[in-house]
């Protein structure tokens, strides 16, 4: 979404979706996947006047598609939905998503990791459709679940499906796995590292972006991608001070290790304004 009203995407309820009489579940989930196909669309054409290269999919456009129902109104969809891959690559913009925080691959439950793998299975088939290619180019971002479990971890990425496993990437976060330790999973589960330097002065309490650990990390994590033009980091700011973890409107302070990314998600909650504004102060993001 944008702060600014050009990008909205319609959603539906589960609750009010299950209380449909079954004969107006379908239509009702058509009418949205289209609307949303063609906000989907016109976020592209948001990103390309703009000349912002790589967009942040939300993660359910196609809400309740893991009923039976929904499914196959994806299906239907199929010949609408792959042009959008195509549309992609003709802009030049990279399209990626992270999947939200009930993604747990290694819980202690069974349960949790089986229905972490259906949530990826369905982003999978989302981005399958919407001819977005099988490479962490068009990446699904997860943290590392829960601490104390790096072998569990790793063990399930192997076994993950192709759809899933050729596009995931893992990113450190600021409780359960640093970055050093996600570079080491990254590594032995041979998929590519996503490095945050604000997740990272938060869980190693920092006191700057300048610290060596940051570059370090920048070299690092370029090594985990199967091209290194496509290594992405993230860019973020404390809300109210250097260390807290809430991020800020606008980007105020960037690492310079991150100037040599190619790739660089801006997570503020200004959204397009912070990337505006970050182009200003510091023109080598323009």
């Amino acid at each position: 979404m944008t702060v600014g009203p050009e990008v909205r995407f319609r959603t539906i309820t589960r609750a009010f979706f299950l209380r449909m009489a079954p004969h107006e579940q379908a239509p009702t989930l058509r009418a949205l996947y289209a609307d949303n196909l063609e906000r989907l669309l016109g976020a592209l054409t948001f990103c390309a006047a703009r000349k912002i290269q790589l967009y942040r999919m939300p993660c359910e456009p196609f809400r309740l598609n893991e009923h039976t129902i929904g499914q196959k109104v994806l299906q239907e969809m199929a010949p609408k939905l792959a042009p959008f891959g195509r549309e992609a690559e003709r802009l030049g913009i990279r399209v990626l998503m992270h999947p939200d925080q009930f993604v747990v691959l290694n819980s202690v439950s069974p349960q949790v990791v089986k229905q972490s793998i259906g949530i990826l299975e369905r982003h999978a088939l989302v981005f399958d459709l919407l001819g977005l290619p099988r490479s962490p180019w068009s990446a699904l971002i997860v943290h590392g679940g829960k601490s104390g479990r790096a072998d569990e971890l790793v063990s399930v990425i192997k076994d993950l499906p192709a759809g899933i496993h050729t596009r995931l990437v893992l990113e450190n976060d600021e409780r359960a796995y640093s970055a050093t330790q996600i570079l080491e999973i990254c590594r032995r589960a041979g998929v590519p590292m996503v490095f945050d330097p604000h997740h990272h002065v938060v869980k190693e309490k920092l006191d700057t972006y300048e610290h060596p650990s940051i570059a370090e990390m920048v070299r690092e994590s370029k090594t985990t991608w199967p091209d290194p033009k496509w290594q992405l980091a993230h860019l973020s700011n404390g809300l109210e001070f250097f260390g807290d973890l809430r991020h800020s409107d606008l980007i105020t302070s960037v690492p310079t290790a991150l100037l040599r990314v190619p790739w660089v998600e801006v997570e503020a909650k200004g959204k397009e304004l912070a990337v505006y504004q970050l182009r200003k102060q510091w023109p080598t993001f323009a």
